[in-house]
């Protein structure tokens, strides 16, 4: 199980940043708390939500993607393991997702 802490937000950031993805804490008016752009493998946190937010939407976010473990040592990949385990509660309310994918990405198709 993954604790909610600073320590452990900081080993998901630099999973996601090994992974390609950018992850930038900004101010505004989220409904979720958080953003994932899956097409340019950007993350936007919410500043203002507490750290236990921020780790949930990430152990969630981690999930759903797929990460090279070849170029993760040993320590990493641990933790990374421990990650996939572990579950992220359902029904969390301030803890949902929103995944905005650009408009030529978009299935237009009806």
């Amino acid at each position: 199980m993954i604790k909610l802490t600073q320590s452990s937000l900081d080993k998901l950031t630099e999973l996601f940043t090994l992974a390609g993805y950018t992850i930038r804490l900004e101010k505004g008016n989220f409904k979720s708390g958080s953003c994932m752009i899956e097409a340019g493998k950007l993350i936007v946190l919410n500043k203002f939500s507490p750290v236990e937010s921020r780790v949930t939407f990430l152990l969630d976010a981690l999930h759903k993607i797929e990460i090279d473990q070849t170029f993760l040592d040993d320590r990493r990949k641990s933790f990374l393991n421990d990650a996939l385990s572990s579950k992220v509660k359902e029904g969390d309310e301030g803890n949902t997702e929103e995944v905005v994918q650009p408009d030529s990405l978009q299935d237009t198709s009806d």
